[in-house]
């Protein structure tokens, strides 16, 4: 079974791809262009929502790790910022290959950082059990967080980015958050 860093691994891979595959398409080819950027979003997003629910707020509380996951929560909206911004230059046929580029670099800026410095936080801490524990919980999330709607997603990134203490409180106040974020 795959643990939870190669199931990472394998989803920055593919987004990379999908991102690579943006760049090189060509101007005329806009319907082409919105269905890769749907692709790049309908990955990218659930991976962000479960590997922060199930990676990041495993660790975020361990002295040293905080700083290292809360860079690595503001590169996820950063990101994701360009990717909605993407969505619109995409739509209207402007600017996009300069969206993508700044997409890719961005995506390669973080999962170069995560894949060094948030994984060797987490393999500090737990035993391959516990992290092929974490890759089956995160599989099973993205398919839900996928049907999520963007306000839905969005609502489980400000939980996620919230203190711990926090999180429980605002997910009884906000019930139409799912439990995804918890």
């Amino acid at each position: 079974m795959a643990n939870i860093y190669e199931v990472l691994e394998s989803d920055h891979v593919k987004v990379l791809g999908l991102v690579d595959k943006l760049i090189a398409a060509e101007k005329d080819e806009s319907e082409k262009r919105d269905k890769l950027i749907t692709q790049i979003r309908d990955e990218l997003i659930p991976h962000a929502r479960a590997e922060e629910a199930v990676l990041y707020n495993s660790i975020r509380d361990v002295e040293g790790a905080g700083d290292v996951v809360a860079h690595a929560y503001g590169e996820h909206a950063e990101v994701e910022a360009m990717l909605r911004s993407l969505q619109v230059t995409g739509a209207v046929g402007i600017a996009w290959v300069t969206g993508a580029k700044k997409l890719k670099e961005l995506l390669s800026h973080h999962i170069d950082e995560e894949e060094q410095e948030v994984f060797k936080a987490a393999k500090k801490l737990f035993i391959e059990e516990e992290a092929v524990a974490m890759a089956e919980v995160f599989n099973k999330m993205k398919p839900l967080i996928k049907e999520q709607s963007m306000v839905g997603t969005s609502m489980d990134m400000l939980v996620n980015m919230m203190p711990s203490r926090l999180r429980g409180v605002f997910e009884k106040l906000a019930p139409s958050v799912s439990g995804a974020a918890a």
